[in-house]
């Protein structure tokens, strides 16, 4: 049995991927942010989110022992440091932990790395890119092994299970891919000697009618999740292959999903910007009790924020967020004076200095700049998708068309081509042309719109 516990909602755009250490969950978002929630409540932590990279964060991992935190963005960073990654460039790069310094690099040029990972001896690593193609690799750089095709339209997520077999001639780990073709794989990777290894399909799993983009092993390597474009999430028995679970919570693709090593809970990610936090009750579930949170104290508390449309606020939702930010000295003010949602939108310098009587003019300032705020960023979750750029998720001011045929925010494209040698950020071939033009039908669109908000 698998239990929807909690939901957090904090991020603002879509959720791109999620991660456990023994003791907290990480998410990370195209808002451009990391949060980091505490698994006894799921409340999120007080320096959270994190906020370092420049453009949308595409993945982040705990480092074994849950003390270090990496993550890598589609601003070309890498910030503390993982071990291997993979890139749009068509490289990959192999990282020295310790120094930080890049150890073993080399270049991929038929294909995007879309997916790589570690098998748990950390002796080799597999990657998966946009031609289908599966590879394996030392840790020099050598290729051991290439499974041609393994997903006819590419691979999208791979993961070894924790746990492998080992005899005194050889060493046997289990991978499972997922990619463009629908298909959730699993496959026997085996090592022969120093050089020797292959690779052989066990299962194909096809419970999921549409491209499969997450997948993940449990901590004890007897379950396979999997998200999925149909907004689908799938729960496996690892060792037969057996459907066990199909969650339908999401109201978007899931793009992540992961298991918490010491709990038996699943948390799963979606572009419908929402994290759900799900309990397994059939794995120790006295300790899943024990440890229910409640979806009360996760994430931010804010029952506003929970609704699209801040005209909706009521009176108590306006007092939790005057709490949220820092000002609950105007609490009681704001009750007096009956502020609900379509009252706070209308705020003015005037109003605030002759019918609510806040005589500091900084005080004044500060609440009309976090007013501006949310109108922004409750505008920036409403935007048709056609109006953000594809590069900051941001609604775009003055969106430029590039050679791919795609539309960006001029400086976002700009500082994308010189920074990545005249790549599209869409198809990642090379750009005929580095000139831009302006969409000027695009820009009158975005400002009807915006104009309506």
């Amino acid at each position: 049995m698998v239990s929807l516990i909690c939901t957090l909602q904090d991020h603002r755009d879509e959720v791109y991927w999620c991660a456990f250490s023994p003791t907290l969950l990480a998410t990370c978002s195209g808002d451009k942010t990391i949060r980091i929630y505490n698994t006894n409540d799921f409340s999120e932590l007080p320096f959270s989110p994190l906020s370092g990279h420049r453009y949308g964060v595409h993945c982040c991992r705990f480092s074994v022992c849950g003390t270090y935190l990496f993550t890598c963005s589609t601003d070309a960073l890498t910030i503390i440091w993982s071990m291997a990654t993979g890139a749009s460039d068509g490289t990959l790069a192999l990282w020295d932990f310790h120094s930080k310094k890049l150890s073993k690099s080399k270049a991929v040029t038929e294909a995007t790395v879309m997916a790589c990972c570690f098998t748990p001896c950390g002796q080799m690593f597999v990657t998966g890119s946009t031609s289908g193609d599966i590879k394996v690799w030392d840790l020099d750089m050598k290729q051991l092994y290439a499974k041609r095709d393994a997903h006819d339209m590419g691979v999208t997520c791979c993961d070894f299970a924790p746990r492998f077999d080992v005899d005194f001639s050889s060493v046997e780990f289990r991978l499972a891919s997922c990619g463009q073709d629908s298909q959730l794989k699993v496959w026997i990777v085996s090592q022969h000697g120093a050089a020797a290894c292959e690779m052989k399909l066990l299962h194909t799993l096809t419970g999921q009618s549409a491209p499969v983009l997450s997948c993940a092993f449990s901590s004890d390597g007897e379950l396979l999740v999997s998200g999925s474009v149909d907004k689908t999430v799938t729960v496996y028995n690892a060792s037969d292959g057996v459907l066990l679970h199909t969650l339908k919570r999401h109201e978007s693709f899931v793009t992540a999903c992961a298991f918490s090593p010491t709990l038996p809970w699943m948390a799963t990610g979606s572009m419908d910007k929402k994290v759900n936090v799900w309990r397994i009750a059939d794995r120790d579930s006295g300790q899943a009790q024990s440890r229910n949170p409640s979806c009360q104290g996760a994430g931010r508390k804010l029952s506003g924020h929970s609704r699209l449309l801040v005209s909706d606020w009521s009176e108590e939702d306006v007092l939790a967020w005057l709490s949220e930010e820092g000002l609950e000295e105007l609490v009681t003010t704001f009750t007096t004076n009956n502020i609900d949602g379509p009252e706070l939108l209308c705020l003015t310098k005037e109003t605030l200095a002759s019918e609510l009587s806040i005589e500091s003019v900084g005080l004044r300032g500060k609440v009309l700049r976090k007013v501006e705020a949310l109108k922004a960023e409750l505008t920036e979750r409403d935007a048709p998708d056609e109006f953000l750029c594809p590069i900051t998720r941001e609604v775009m001011k003055d969106p430029v068309i590039a050679a791919d045929g795609y539309s960006y925010e001029r400086e976002a494209i700009e500082s994308w081509i010189s920074a990545k040698n005249r790549s599209s950020p869409m198809t990642n071939l090379p750009l005929p042309t580095t000139l831009v033009m302006p969409n000027r039908s695009l820009k009158t669109a975005i400002g009807r719109w915006t104009a309506t908000q």
